[in-house]
Parts: C-alpha cells; structure tokens; sequence
C-alpha cells in the first residue's frame, strides 16, 4: 500500500498508508491528526486543510484549480509548495510523498 509522510505542526513525522480512493486530506484526518481540521470536509471552501508539500513532488500533483489558488491567498502561511490537501488524490504514483501541516492562521 503506497505511504504518505506527515509532519505535524511540532515537527514529529509519521509515515501512513493510504487506501485507494482517499484524497491527502482524508488520509490525514482519517489516522487521527486532529491540528488538520479540514472544516468544509474537503468542499474546497475552506483552506483548514493546508499543508506545505515536498518539493520533489510538486511536478507529480494535479495542477492547481482557481478557487484552490484564492483560497491559499487568504493564508498568512503560503509558501511556494502551499496545496490544499483536499485537492491532492493520493495514487500509487505518490508513494512517499512527505507534507508538512502549516501553520494555523
């Protein structure tokens, strides 16, 4: 099962797997890292989900929408990696994929 690498906001990693089907967000929510709060639940109405990910694998992500873009505005915490989670499928190509949960605004 491909795994997805998380960060937590105090720096401790933790390496998941991730089921078919599941977006980076629900497999973060799903094994129990309450600080991503993901509010709209994944609706893209939210920017709760934010997470900084590995630069390796910026070129591996679907390409950014519109209202994922004016929703990373709104954050004080936007770096160059900056994705929402909710709008990453994680697929077998993105075994070992490391994302950092961002700072809370």
């Amino acid at each position: 099962m491909p795994k997805l690498i998380v960060t937590t906001r105090e720096g401790e990693t933790s390496e998941i797997e991730v089921a078919d089907g599941l977006t980076v967000m629900e497999a973060i929510r799903d094994n129990g890292f309450d600080e991503l709060l993901a509010l709209c639940g994944g609706c893209c109405s939210c920017a709760t989900c934010h997470v900084h990910v590995d630069v390796a694998y910026s070129n591996k992500l679907p390409e950014m929408s519109e209202d994922e873009d004016d929703l990373l505005e709104s954050t004080d915490h936007r770096e160059a990696t900056s994705r929402l989670s909710c709008q990453i499928p994680f697929t077998a190509e993105l075994d070992g994929l490391k994302v950092t949960i961002a700072p809370e605004d």
